[in-house]
């Protein structure tokens, strides 16, 4: 997980909570079962319903994916590109098919077979950038629910406030319970805020973050995969790929493979 995500969340919360003491509440008044089931489980219902079977399954793994993520190291995959480049150099192009099952990144893999495989170069930039375009459409589509989520987020807290508004109506002969309950029914508006402010946006933000690191470097391998099949130079390949990397970014100095 990121610093970035975990502390961006308790520094929130925290906030929050410190809020809700300075004005003389208790953590208790914020956690009443009523309001979170609905907003949470209504949410995700309504969540669900915006998109296919398939996109209601994904949910999970796109929710873990954009907490608990990290991006891949571009430097890492460089690297390796820049390995397999000196190999092909010396030995051919055939000669990278043992050493490409040891390689992680799935991406890299397949193009590199794809190219071992003799597949004209202008069909492999159509392939793999294919490739790339049917995971940014995925990706846009997994980001859209998580958006989606955040703006029903507050509609359906305002239902929970307007059910516990009528049931306070209901009972206005008893007055001494007026005030806890009036006070009961915004918790649920205060969570469909809180939840599409606190959780929801800011994980699609995070998602789409870590989708376009891992598109471009999807891209930077395209290139590397192109220049080792027309058997450019090593260092020609390092310093192209190089370039192509964020500010910062550390290549491992590693011996040829």
């Amino acid at each position: 997980m990121d610093f970035a995500t975990i502390g961006g969340l308790v520094i929130s919360l925290a906030g929050i909570l410190w809020a809700q003491n300075h004005e003389g509440g208790s953590l208790g008044d914020l956690l009443l079962p009523g309001p979170l089931v609905l907003v949470f489980v209504g949410t995700l219902g309504v969540g669900f319903m915006g998109g296919i079977m398939k996109d209601g399954v994904g949910l999970i793994g796109v929710l873990k994916t954009a907490f608990l993520g990290k991006p891949k190291n571009a430097g890492e995959t460089v690297g390796v590109i820049v390995q397999m480049a000196e190999r092909a150099r010396r030995e051919g192009l055939l000669a990278l098919e043992d050493a490409i099952k040891e390689v992680d990144d799935e991406f890299l893999r397949d193009g590199l077979q794809t190219a071992i495989d003799g597949t004209d170069p202008d069909e492999l930039y159509e392939i793999l950038t294919a490739k790339i375009q049917a995971k940014k459409a995925a990706d846009k589509q997994a980001a859209k629910i998580l958006g989606d989520m955040g703006g029903y987020a507050p509609t359906i807290g305002i239902c929970g406030t307007v059910i516990s508004l009528v049931v306070v109506l209901a009972n206005l002969s008893d007055a001494a319970a007026l005030g806890p309950m009036i006070a009961g029914a915004f918790v649920a508006t205060f969570w469909g805020v809180a939840s599409a402010n606190v959780f929801f946006l800011p994980l699609q933000s995070r998602y789409m973050r870590l989708m376009g690191i891992e598109v471009a470097q999807m891209e930077l391998v395209v290139e590397g995969i192109l220049a080792i099949q027309a058997g450019s130079n090593p260092r020609s390949v390092a310093k192209k790929l190089e370039s192509l990397l964020p500010p910062g970014t550390a290549v491992p100095d590693k011996k040829a493979a």
